[in-house]
């Protein structure tokens, strides 16, 4: 039945989508401060679904072949989020409260979009959850059922990204507090850093 593939492409994505890493921190944190949220949520949904039908299509056969790709992105998703990481304690240190946008231009739509491209397709495991392990889950069903599959596990996507950006406001009471936002940066920090310290150990594949 279509439902049952469908149902099984809303589970393995949600599975894969909803662990935490650097890319649902960076919009619970856009969303926390309700700062360019649409653009950030929409460039995830559709970052998401693009890979998903790359994979579904017969792109994780060739990601497998070259693994020398996912190899720069390991480096330069490190570097990136050594330097997010570094960047959150330099804020925790400050004390600036995350609820206040940035006067130095860090907070402008182009400077978040392309930091949230950044978190999204420099993280190599990105493109081993959705283009090779869901286009190689979605191998299990034939014709148009993997359509449906991949149709389920974009649906992941979209519940998810709009309910992390979209509903970190109502932890907003908690986060008034400037001790709040410094023990959030702090965590942010210690997480980016260690993500980077994994990605520099581990290989990826």
């Amino acid at each position: 039945m279509f439902s049952s593939a469908y149902l099984a492409g809303l589970g393995a994505g949600a599975g894969l989508i909803i662990a935490i890493g650097a890319q649902n921190a960076f919009v619970l944190r856009q969303g926390l401060q309700r700062l360019h949220v649409g653009p950030v949520v929409l460039v995830c949904i559709l970052a998401d679904i693009s890979l998903i039908l790359l994979g579904v299509a017969g792109m994780g056969l060739m990601v497998q072949e070259h693994p020398g790709l996912l190899q720069w992105l390991r480096y330069a998703g490190a570097a990136f989020l050594t330097a997010y990481g570094l960047l959150a304690l330099w804020r925790a240190w400050r004390g600036e409260s995350g609820l206040q946008p940035a006067g130095d231009g860090a907070g402008s739509r182009s400077r978040v979009v392309v930091a949230c491209l950044a978190f999204t397709l420099l993280n190599p495991h990105v493109y081993l959850d959705t283009v090779v392990l869901l286009g190689s889950l979605s191998t299990h069903y034939e014709g148009e059922r993997r359509w449906i599959f991949a149709g389920g596990a974009a649906t992941a996507s979209l519940l998810w990204f709009l309910s992390l950006g979209y509903g970190a406001r109502f932890l907003l009471p908690i986060f008034r507090s400037s001790v709040a936002w410094r023990i959030f940066d702090v965590a942010v920090a210690a997480f980016m850093l260690t993500l980077a310290a994994l990605l520099l150990m581990q290989p990826v594949g």
